[in-house]
């Protein structure tokens, strides 16, 4: 006899705790939470994979990854602006004969 509801396949924990850690990235720990993001976000896609259809959660680790490299590379940006900004202040200061 067959059971009237499907079985519930197990959500993969590192995909959780990608999804959770990139929302901590962007609130509480800004670098920390996004490096772990996408680490734990490309462990839970190859789990997944790796499952063959046993497992769920690759929308939570895709999220996960999307929010960690957001904002790794928005920190790059923000390092290269300031980087440009000091640097043209250099070549200012040295231009102008002091």
């Amino acid at each position: 006899m067959s059971t009237p509801y499907p079985i519930a396949r197990p959500t993969s924990n590192a995909a959780i705790v990608s999804l959770v850690f990139g929302l901590l990235g962007w609130l509480i720990l800004p670098l920390i939470g996004a490096l772990v993001a996408v680490i734990t976000g490309h462990i839970a896609r190859g789990d997944i994979k790796r499952a063959n259809g046993q497992m769920e959660g690759d929308g939570m680790a895709i999220a996960g990854l999307v929010l960690g490299y957001l904002w790794i590379g928005l920190c790059i940006l923000v390092v290269a602006a300031v980087f440009l900004f000091l640097g043209g202040i250099a070549f200012l200061a040295s231009m102008s004969g002091n």
